[in-house]
């Protein structure tokens, strides 16, 4: 049963006082009509809750700006491009990145640009500038629960190469505080096939601030860089805004709960305001956290993954990436949900 404004609605109750359920929660398409994002579609939704956010078919039908009662959620940064727009050599990936709350990544590599077996890797791999296809959104009562739904297909493929299709689902419901992202990877492909996937998810001021900090049950961090080494102490606290800041990044090996799920949480008491990841820990063990504390450039990525960050040579010895044959699929799971009154 929707609970809105801290008082509980059934089903014929609410629709007694409501013509139609979109005043409250709905999803919208729409087109971006100006500048370097023309003609890319969007799909706006709203909760009745106070959370607010958008997708983007077009990148892969990743999460773009989100709101939770006006205040930001997510980092945004004005390069967002389409992907007319993807550079896919070297670090070209960051010409087009904008953001939003959740940028996917993959679905063969992850991470720095990388040559491996004659193949050039560009940062984080293609799948998060292709479109989505047989897109399907709708919005209905299940018993007491008024469920939005958006579903897509993403396939990454190349001749002689690749070809690995990402269902994706996205659902949420009137009242709710929470979005949760069912995907699953599939190799249709007649070769065995390397596959990677990192969530780069975004998130910004406010819940990111010198008055915030991380939660993360970990059996151990390792940092990935001389600088985030030094500043493994301090990985859970967020600094100033400062020019010119080295970023930091630290691969964290979560505890798992008896159900099989790892989560983080990023607070800012102050505001008693935050957001909480939970997601799948068998098929993403690792998650990355981005420290960017930049002038202009501040942001904390926290980025559930298949496996830490590394050149190809080292994976292997370490037998990453995982291979998926032919047919052989892959489930991923990951919820995002406003906490507050912390």
């Amino acid at each position: 049963m929707p609970e809105l404004w801290k008082q509980e609605f059934d089903r014929k109750t609410l629709q007694s006082f409501a013509s139609t359920l979109s005043a409250i929660a709905g999803l919208r398409p729409f087109l971006y009509e100006d500048g370097r994002l023309r003609g890319m579609r969007g799909i706006d939704g709203w909760t009745g809750s106070g959370l607010r956010f958008t997708l983007w078919p077009d990148r892969a039908l990743d999460i773009g700006p989100a709101w939770f009662n006006d205040k930001p959620v997510s980092w945004q940064h004005p390069g967002l491009g389409t992907p007319a727009h993807f550079e896919p050599t070297g670090l070209g990936w960051l010409h087009t990145f904008g953001g939003g709350l959740l940028t996917t990544c993959g679905l063969i590599h992850i991470g720095a640009p990388d040559t491996y077996q004659g193949q050039h890797f560009g940062l984080h791999g293609r799948i998060a500038h292709l479109p989505a296809e047989n897109l399907r959104i709708w919005q209905e009562w299940r018993d007491e629960d008024y469920v939005l739904v958006v579903e897509g297909e993403i396939r990454q493929s190349v001749l002689f190469g690749e070809n690995l299709l990402l269902k994706r689902r996205y659902e949420t419901a009137l009242g709710r505080k929470v979005l949760t992202l069912k995907d699953a990877v599939i190799n249709e492909g007649s070769q065995p096939t390397p596959h990677s996937l990192l969530y780069h998810c975004n998130i910004g001021f406010p819940i990111v601030s010198p008055d915030s900090h991380l939660i993360v049950e970990d059996e151990r961090i390792e940092p990935r860089t001389a600088a985030a080494a030094a500043g493994i102490e301090n990985h859970a606290r967020f600094d100033q805004p400062q020019p010119g800041y080295e970023e930091q990044v630290f691969f964290h090996y979560p505890r798992v709960d008896p159900d099989g799920y790892a989560q983080a949480k990023l607070i800012n008491p102050n505001l008693q305001f935050g957001i909480q990841l939970r997601w799948l820990a068998e098929s993403m063990p690792v998650l990355t956290q981005w420290k960017m504390m930049g002038a202009g450039e501040y942001v904390c990525g926290l980025e559930p993954a298949t496996h830490a960050m590394a050149p190809w040579e080292e994976l292997e010895e370490k037998g990453l990436p995982r291979t998926l044959a032919p047919c052989e699929e892959v489930q991923y799971e990951l919820s995002l949900k406003i906490i507050e009154n912390i």
